[in-house]
């Protein structure tokens, strides 16, 4: 029986190589569990309840930066220099009260309650509707217990001194945060206005006919529709995930990354704007010479997916990896991807900076490293998702004999429970913000993945020769042995004369030429166009989301950018990581890989740049979605690591609502927005903004809140002085602001 062995580096698989031998060293080896820390113990719990949870990468995001920064709080409450996050301050407009705690006879005994009990309670609640949620459930409890601590124990009064209920009061004052955050828990985090344009296709009939502007998101219909993780999903055709995910509470996002976008009455937050995207006009204007290059990039990658074509590759990082600059221009991006034979312009790394000598070549078919590559990082069934996924390397990293737990590679070693909550705070910051980010753009642009472009375009023709038959400036370029039309006498003509002038291209052959995965494989073949399959499960097909920009992109930039800066070093540990998936034993939906393939990272930037192009071979992005979404990464790591640095080494300013300006920032410039904030009585109110003749020339109302915080925008207003009020029953304050061109 084939094992499954989707769940990246939560299996002892990953190896991390030391010194020119090639010392392997298993993961579960290098050290015992009773060296752990309490956070990664309870890091561990939440991984195992995401594997078992929806597959849903946002959402998931926004669990792991919870419970991240609810174990972060529990520690740096008793600490006197890193700042908490929530505790005392104001994070999107909800303020958590805290008073301080009484410094404990045993500091580190303390801070081991609390955060056991403020993760203890976060995940209860988080993963309470999960399919996996009593086994979940069990694992809490027993970890609680294996601890010395009591589940029944409920109180939240901390200033009894109680660490356990300091736990309690970490995690209720997050999951209040959590139903005002934007994400719509409530409701199951659904969507509120986000409708499709087009209507739904099923890939199991020939064609798009269902598609009506195939530049816009496209749901799959499907009977069964089962998620990454192995979920049956209710009901025929799953909705756009998160299609509104812009407007959540961010951890380093600042304002003056986002640009408000409107659509039939809802505000669409997009951070790190990459602007349009290639498009598909149906004169072929505009950018659509970059939308047919791209997706007709991913039918000819698709061909890469056989073992047998010939090609042999090595995949080491001698020849993978340390790409260039990242491009900026859509003419950039295309120089940056080999068209045809598949890959980047990385230039690989010449010596493994820890050993000092070349890293070893590894030659397999390229059609073996494609396909693992694929299906290692599409988070298959038992998934953590990738921002999960980027948690269990950072365990792993920090459970090599060779890393030391030096904060920015430098200073003195950290203790483990240290170094644990300051690298969870940090990742999970990111990869919070890069969910906000990525899913924010997706929201907006609302862009067609693959499936969609390429049916549509085969059935319409092809755009590179006007004289030839079957033209439309609309369709798949022709690319000689890649991209052709169906002649007479084709095999594919003879079994359907029908086909004659139609597009066919060369790919992968799909799951009806794969009777048994177990023993069986599709290749590459010569196949309608609009027939075109991507490397996906059947039951899942593509993703219930639009494509731009790439989610697994900007996760991945982000955290190997956020794991550079807090290691101190590019590489890792050791100068390579590993991953060894075993001749026929490791790939799910069809048989193979067909020898034993070891994918091999040197830098985690390398293992990041692996991953986008994972997505492109996978047949789920083309590139425009993929340099975008690394981009922002890029940014949202660095600022993520930023922001934390400041938490952990206390130079955040005070943000106590009772110190608080009424509003900021002051001046304002018509671009911005005026952040106005008061800590009232809990009653609701209004915001005016009165110009200097008296006259109210915005007013805003809000609901009874604990503490006040409101965004509003001013560009309608002119430049000038202005007094902002703020009011309830019979209470009120009032404050002068400019406002600036």
């Amino acid at each position: 029986m084939k094992r499954n062995l989707m769940n990246i580096f939560s299996k002892p698989l990953l190896v991390m190589t030391l010194g020119l031998a090639g010392l392997m060293v298993l993961p579960g080896s290098v050290r015992a569990q009773g060296d752990r820390s309490v956070a990664r113990e309870w890091n561990e719990v939440q991984l195992s309840a995401i594997r078992r949870d929806f597959a849903r990468p946002t959402v998931q995001a926004r669990n792991l930066f919870h419970t991240s920064l609810a174990m972060y709080d529990a520690w740096a409450a008793y600490d006197a220099v890193s700042t908490p996050f929530l505790l005392g301050r104001v994070v999107g407009g909800f303020y958590c009260p805290f008073e301080g705690v009484t410094p404990p006879a045993d500091i580190e005994a303390a801070r081991r309650e609390a955060i056991s009990y403020a993760a203890y309670r976060l995940i209860f609640h988080r993963y309470s509707s999960s399919p996996g949620a009593f086994q979940t459930q069990t694992e809490c409890n027993a970890l609680l217990r294996s601890l010395g601590y009591d589940p029944n124990f409920e109180s939240t009064d901390y200033q009894t001194g109680s660490p356990a209920a300091l736990g309690n009061y970490i995690a209720a004052q997050i999951i209040e945060l959590g139903m005002n955050d934007g994400a719509n828990e409530a409701n199951k985090y659904a969507n509120r206005y986000y409708e499709p344009v087009n209507d739904p296709l099923n890939p199991f009939y020939a064609g798009n006919a269902n598609v009506h502007d195939p530049s816009r998101w496209q749901p799959i219909g499907l009977e069964v529709f089962i998620d990454q993780n192995g979920n049956v999903i209710p009901g025929s055709m799953p909705p756009f995930l998160s299609a509104e995910w812009g407007q959540v509470i961010p951890f380093a996002l600042k304002p003056e990354d986002r640009t408000v976008y409107e659509r039939e009455g809802f505000e669409y937050w997009v951070y790190h704007d990459p602007g349009l995207p290639p498009m598909l006009e149906l004169d072929g204007s505009g950018t659509s010479a970059d939308y047919i290059w791209g997706h007709s990039m991913v039918s000819i990658w698709s061909s890469h997916l056989d073992p047998t074509d010939g090609v042999m590759w090595d995949i080491s990082p001698a020849s993978l990896g340390n790409t260039p600059a990242l491009p900026t221009t859509w003419v950039g991006v295309r120089d940056f991807y080999q068209y045809e034979e598949g890959g980047d312009n990385g230039t690989g790394h010449t010596i493994n900076p820890y050993t000092g000598q070349p890293y070893a070549p590894q030659i397999v078919p390229r059609g073996d490293y494609t396909r693992v590559l694929a299906e290692f990082w599409a988070d298959g069934p038992s998934s953590e998702t990738p921002p999960g996924h980027w948690f269990t390397i950072l365990n792993y990293v920090c459970d090599h004999p060779a890393f030391q737990k030096r904060y920015r590679g430098t200073g003195p070693a950290l203790g483990a429970l240290e170094w644990d909550v300051k690298a969870y705070f940090a990742l999970g910051g990111a990869m919070h913000d890069a969910a906000i980010t990525a899913w924010g753009i997706k929201g907006w642009y609302d862009t067609a993945r693959p499936i969609t472009a390429i049916r549509y375009m085969a059935a319409k023709g092809q755009s590179s020769d006007p004289s030839l038959p079957n033209y439309s400036p609309v369709g798949l370029p022709l690319v000689p042995g890649l991209i052709e039309v169906v002649q007479p006498g084709d095999p594919l003509a003879i079994a359907n004369p029908a086909r004659i002038g139609k597009i066919k291209i060369y790919a992968w052959l799909g799951h009806v030429n794969v009777p048994d995965p177990e023993t069986t494989y599709a290749g590459a073949g010569w196949m309608m166009g609009e027939d075109w399959w991507p490397y996906q499960r059947q039951s899942f097909v593509t993703p219930p989301f639009a494509g731009y920009v790439s989610g697994h992109s900007t996760y991945s930039r982000a955290a190997a950018e956020l794991m550079t800066e807090i290691t101190g070093d590019p590489f890792f540990p050791g100068g390579m990581a590993e991953f060894h998936a075993s001749k026929n034993e490791f790939l799910v939906f069809e048989d193979g890989p067909s020898v034993d393939v070891t994918l091999q990272w040197a830098t985690y930037r390398d293992a990041s740049d692996q991953t986008s192009l994972s997505r492109i071979w996978g047949s789920i992005h083309p590139p425009a979605d993929d340099i975008p979404g690394r981009i922002a990464g890029r940014e949202v790591g660095l600022d993520a690591f930023a922001l934390a640095d400041q938490y952990f080494t206390g130079r955040i300013p005070d943000l106590n609502p009772e110190t608080l300006p009424l509003a900021t920032p002051n001046p304002v410039s018509q671009t911005e927005r005026l952040a106005i904030a008061y800590k009232a009585p809990p009653t609701a109110g209004r915001i005016e903004i009165i110009d200097t003749g008296g006259r109210t020339v915005l007013r805003q109302n809000f609901a009874a809140v604990p503490f006040l915080y409101q965004e509003v925008p001013v560009s309608d207003l002119a430049p000038g002085l202005y007094m902002v009020r703020i009011s309830g029953n019979n209470w009120q304050q009032t404050d002068k602001i400019i406002i600036q061109p």
